[in-house]
């Protein structure tokens, strides 16, 4: 603001800059574009310079003619076709003279009243045929601090017209539409007739009804260069009465300071739009990750379950075989059998064939039905992801209408989840079946072994059992070799078969408490290579999304609130 103002105007200056200054910081944090954040630090800048009242409209509206009556002389070229090529500023001069400052503006100075404390912009016209034109009025508006509108009333409210109110309405500009060229209607009943459409077309845009004023820019011109009879009815005089009445120090002031005021507050809207927005796409994607963890969670409780259900087939068979070991011993610890005792080699024959009999395959097939459950499992739980994530990548590139792409959240979460579906499907695409139970078989060996302490080589599942069970059978033989059998067998038999039995069922109980052990200790190891392998590809998306779930979050609370302080300011400022 220019010159010094009394304490209660500096005090809602000071008010509004800091403000300003929040909501500033605020676009600067959550990565507004750099065209937004140069058009709020434009409209800042604004303050302390003087109050500007930017001209739009189309290029044969009668812009330039409308300027020249306001000032009261012909300062700026006329024409039917786009005679304004770039920005033009009128400022107040002891006489009039042109140029061009160091921004490629061109400067007309005039010794006008008005221009004293005020401004006036002359922009090209918003629907020129040489684009570059109307991209510099969009880009100026910002900076304005009060906006007139021409539009001509032979032509009223066109296409173009109306799609650049909009543009307007977005910055919360305060807006006055002039109706130019009235002097083409011969009767009042027609004039009438297009103040009232552009009074209701202007309601349905703007959703309020701005000052309107119809006038005949060509008369009041006349009128001031020496034909005083036609100013009534150029209807030139309310408008500068109003201009007037707007433009005392108070009003400036309160216009001046909701200009920039107001583009924050636009800034802001827009932004906290681009938070929702993104918000509302990180949902799905927080969404699709609960929906894996969830697919684990079921995943990891069914191989838990599945494999204790699996290894009861695998109890069963070292069950039975005690149960058979047990039989065996009933039958051959007796007195009628002592000579066959002798023969060493024949009971362990026949304890392996009675008793261990298909024992080692049955648990050899077994465990590879267990671990081909597993891995269908694991492939059935990759095929899932890759299921989930293909549904995602068709509507990752959904979008909120009217949220602009701003900075690299898009293009950073669609590589990121082409990435992980590209990922699933290629661990889907490679499994092999064979490979992976082979990799687990063969840990599975190494560890059962260990765990039986049957030597430091990986040997067969079926022949652990072997060497296992058989033990129970060596210390049968050769036990009746002492020559008091045949005083002591009725003694000593009984006495052996009760013991063989608790040593056979000691074993199998040993041997099926460590293989248990051993294959649940790899099936678990297999469970969490498989569950490392999966938060490998997704835990990159998984980041992100929670990263930006915050970040968006703030950015949308913070970005809220300015806008409502920034509205409640601006309400007082009117007030």
């Amino acid at each position: 603001m220019r010159g010094v103002l009394p304490a209660d105007l500096q005090s809602q200056l000071n008010g509004g800059r800091h403000l300003l200054a929040q909501l500033r910081d605020a676009l600067t944090q959550f990565g507004a574009s750099a065209e937004d954040r140069a058009a709020l630090a434009s409209s800042i800048r604004q303050l302390d310079e003087f109050f500007m009242l930017v001209v739009v409209g189309e290029f044969n509206s009668g812009k330039s003619a409308f300027i020249n009556a306001l000032v009261g002389r012909q300062v700026l070229k006329e024409g039917v076709t786009p005679t304004t090529a770039q920005i033009h500023v009128l400022k107040h001069g002891d006489g009039t003279a042109q140029s061009t400052d160091e921004h490629g503006l061109a400067v007309t100075t005039a010794p006008a009243e008005l221009l004293r404390e005020v401004q006036i912009v002359d922009t090209p016209g918003t629907n020129a045929i040489i684009r570059e034109h109307e991209q510099i009025t969009t880009n100026f508006v910002p900076r304005a601090d009060l906006v007139l509108f021409v539009t001509s009333a032979d032509r009223p409210f066109t296409e173009t017209e109306h799609a650049f109110l909009e543009t307007i309405r977005g910055w919360g500009k305060k807006i006055v539409i002039v109706v130019n060229k009235i002097d083409i209607f011969e009767r009042p009943e027609e004039l009438d007739e297009v103040v009232e459409f552009v009074r209701s077309a202007s309601q349905q845009l703007l959703g309020m009804t701005p000052e309107i004023f119809p006038v005949s820019a060509r008369l009041a011109l006349r009128a001031k260069q020496g034909d005083p009879s036609v100013w009534t009815t150029s209807r030139f005089e309310p408008l500068e009465h109003y201009i007037a009445e707007t433009l005392d120090e108070g009003s400036r002031f309160r216009l001046k300071l909701a200009n920039p005021i107001g583009v924050g507050e636009a800034l802001a809207q827009r932004y906290a739009a681009i938070a929702s927005e993104r918000l509302t796409l990180l949902k799905d994607d927080l969404s699709l990750l609960e929906n894996v963890e969830q697919q684990l969670a079921v995943y990891r409780s069914d191989l838990s379950s599945g494999f204790e259900l699996r290894m009861t087939a695998v109890e069963k068979v070292l069950l039975d075989m005690e149960s058979r070991g047990h039989d065996y011993f009933e039958d051959t610890l007796r007195i009628g059998r002592v000579m066959d005792l002798f023969n060493r080699a024949r009971i362990q024959k026949e304890f392996e064939e009675r008793v261990v009999a298909d024992a080692p395959r049955q648990i050899e097939r077994a465990v590879t039905e267990l671990i081909d459950w597993l891995i269908d499992q694991d492939f059935r739980q990759w095929q899932a992801v890759t299921t989930a994530i293909a549904g995602r990548t068709k509507d990752y590139g959904s979008r909120v209408l009217g949220a602009p792409d701003v900075g690299t959240f898009h293009s950073d979460r669609s590589r990121l989840i082409d990435a992980v579906g590209r990922e699933a499907q290629r661990v889907v695409d490679t499994y092999d079946r064979k490979r992976e139970a082979a990799v687990i078989a063969d840990h599975a060996r190494v560890a059962v072994t260990t765990a039986a302490a049957a030597g430091g080589s990986a040997l067969a599942l079926g022949t652990v059992v072997t060497l296992a069970a058989t033990t129970a059978a060596a210390d049968v033989t050769g036990l009746l070799l002492a020559s008091v059998v045949a005083t002591l067998g009725f003694l000593v038999i009984p006495a052996r078969r009760r013991k063989a039995k608790g040593e056979l069922k000691q074993k199998v109980s040993i041997l099926r408490e460590r293989l248990a052990t051993a294959l649940r200790a790899e099936f678990e190891r297999a469970q969490m290579h498989s569950r490392q392998r999966l938060d490998d590809v997704v835990s990159p998306y998984s980041r992100f999304v929670r990263a930006e779930e915050e970040r968006w979050t703030s950015a949308r609370d913070a970005l809220g609130a300015l806008r409502d302080q920034a509205g409640t300011f601006r309400k007082r400022l009117a007030a």
